[in-house]
């Protein structure tokens, strides 16, 4: 059938506009859109027999030369042109086509390395990592940071998977441990024909090793922090407005990746500049050792740094909480100077600073000496995707952090309410409308759409989250406030796993899981209201195993609870939350 001109009607303007029925219903509302402004989640065009939608059949709907169509809904701006040329697919080199498909790449098996890949895929929930270790002039001890720094450079600009041999080559060199040959009966034929592999190692010691081998990173300083600095105000913290063209969700740092600026080649790395790792990963324990068996010897305090907490797991532990209060809180038996014997006494350890990425073990092998060796622990223990972290801090800390927690878990519920409200209006049906049109052929004659619906008044959603992180920051500790890569709430968001798979501590298999949004942040797209709340609603995460690499759906997490060999959370990097 050729092209058709007809007439659409809204807000009580007409416009010519040609119809190609040849074309799908949805390119028709594109059409409209051009010409209203009002976008297509909002608009509902009138036709014969109800609503147009997606899979309508022209043929059945069957339009006429000049016939008029009713269209309602809320217009917006005007589309406008691209600012930047539009590029096909088959135009773009790999880089390009890896910006544009977004979905993160896998790395290559080689030959027991899944404790690595599975490693190296959760420190990408980490952006400021990035940040950091593309500096213009790192500076380490090792070759390792430089060889992490191009892997992450490479797995961002390719679709295909990787093989990451430099960097399994590197970490081997750095790290000894992990260079150790397979000597498991398994594999006697192979080392009698001397093709002996390498031995699967524990995916918690390669994160251990991986951190420890980055302690000499250079850290990172908020942007704010640097000017106030330069002009001897003081360090302060970054600028919380909000910008139309990019905002920050809830899950993200307040001197997030876009505020923050590497002090590697800067006079501050040379004066005693907090390292990297130190900033953003490391914690400080504050732990009081008192004597259960004499009340005149004083108790000893004592503080250090931690890089996690650990979930001790045992025939009562059904949640990750009751597991670390469980390795905070130990009975120890040890020599007393004051009774001149052993003596039992009772350590307290509570954290003094809570950092941007918390990482949790959960200590699934422990030592069996019946059978001398490493055991699996099976229990199935929840874990949570937020956890308040409040209850493993100092008195001091807590009181630090309260109020800005408080106010947080307000935002997040307004915000949350404000979601569902702008999720019904674009559900909402217009049945009077619809009621309205003719069940047979011919022009369909309506009044305006505002004698049908009431107007109502768009919320704007970075207004609300300008005067919400205003409010927010007021409340922030600036103790607190100066100390980057120091969490701001003690809240925190789960945003990366690493499981086990298997029965035996020195074999199975190791997988990655880190959350969608991770990567949406790290595109920095421009963000609308409808992104926004897109990008804040998509709880899925990505499954890395190895190199093949899927979407997991957030209702599955409960399956690496663990209580069974299949796999079980192993290693848990909880991001803090922030307005």
């Amino acid at each position: 059938m050729p092209p058709l001109q007809i007439q659409i009607k809204h807000s009580g303007k007409s416009y010519p506009l040609t119809l190609d029925t040849d074309l799908p219903p949805a390119a028709f509302k594109d059409a409209i859109y051009q010409k209203t402004g009002v976008p297509v989640e909002r608009m509902k065009v009138m036709v014969k027999g109800g609503v147009l939608k997606d899979d309508s059949s022209w043929s059945k709907i069957a339009p006429k030369e000049g016939q008029t169509f009713m269209v309602i809904g809320a217009a917006g701006d005007l589309p406008k042109p691209p600012e930047k040329p539009i590029v096909f697919l088959e135009d773009m080199d790999d880089s390009e086509l890896a910006a544009a498909l977004a979905k993160p790449v896998g790395l290559a098996n080689l030959g027991n390395t899944c404790y690595m890949n599975a490693t190296v895929q959760a420190l990408r929930a980490v952006p400021e990592l990035q940040i950091a270790l593309a500096a213009p002039s790192l500076q380490s001890t090792t070759p390792l940071p430089t060889a992490l720094r191009d892997l992450y450079a490479q797995m961002s600009k390719t679709t295909d998977s990787i093989v990451p041999s430099r960097f399994l080559g590197v970490l081997r060199e750095v790290n000894p441990q992990f260079a150790e040959m397979d000597r498991s009966e398994r594999t006697a034929a192979q080392m009698f024909l001397g093709k002996q592999g390498y031995a699967q190692q524990d995916a918690e010691e390669c994160y251990n090793a991986i951190i420890n081998t980055l302690r000499n990173v250079p850290g990172l300083e908020s942007s704010a922090s640097a000017s106030s600095s330069a002009s001897g105000s003081g360090p302060s913290t970054i600028s919380s407005s909000i910008s139309r063209s990019a905002i920050a969700t809830s899950s993200t740092t307040a001197r997030g990746p876009a505020a923050l600026r590497s002090v590697a080649t800067g006079a501050e790395a040379a004066i005693g500049q907090k390292r990297f790792v130190e900033q953003w990963l490391m914690g400080e324990m504050r732990r009081e050792l008192k004597c259960d068996e004499s009340t005149d010897e004083p108790p000893v305090v004592s503080t250090e740094q931690v890089l996690k907490v650990d979930c001790n797991i045992n025939m009562n532990t059904n949640f990750m909480l009751s597991g670390i209060l469980q390795s905070l809180d130990e009975k120890i038996t040890k020599h007393s100077p004051s009774l001149g014997r052993e003596a039992v006494y009772t350590q307290k350890s509570r954290m003094s600073r809570l950092p941007t990425y918390l990482t949790v073990h959960m200590v699934r092998f422990a030592w069996r000496g019946d059978i001398g060796k490493k055991a699996k622990i099976m229990r199935k223990v929840k874990f949570p995707e937020e956890f308040d972290a409040l209850d493993l801090v100092t008195d001091e800390l807590k009181n630090k952090l309260l109020p800005a927690s408080r106010k947080l878990k307000e935002i997040e519920k307004e915000r949350f309410e404000r979601r569902k409200v702008r999720a019904r209006r674009k559900g909402v049906d217009a049945p009077a409308a619809a009621a309205a049109a003719p069940a047979a052929g011919g022009d369909v004659e309506m009044s305006d759409a505002s004698e049908l619906t009431s107007p109502v008044k768009e919320v704007d959603e970075f207004d609300h989250r300008e005067r919400e992180s205003g409010e927010y920051e007021k409340l922030v500790n600036e103790s607190v406030k100066k100390d980057v890569g120091a969490s701001e709430t003690g809240l925190y968001d789960l945003v990366a796993i690493v499981t086990h798979k298997g029965a035996a501590a020195d074999a199975g298999h190791y997988i990655g899981f880190v959350k969608k949004s991770v990567f949406h942040a790290q595109q920095k797209p421009k963000i609308t209201p409808t992104l926004l709340d897109d990008m804040e609603s998509d709880e899925d995460w990505y499954k890395f195993d190895d190199d093949k690499v899927s979407v997991f759906p957030r209702e599955k997490l409960g399956t690496l609870d663990g209580g069974g060999e299949d796999s079980s959370a192993y290693v848990l990097l909880y991001r803090s939350k922030t307005a």
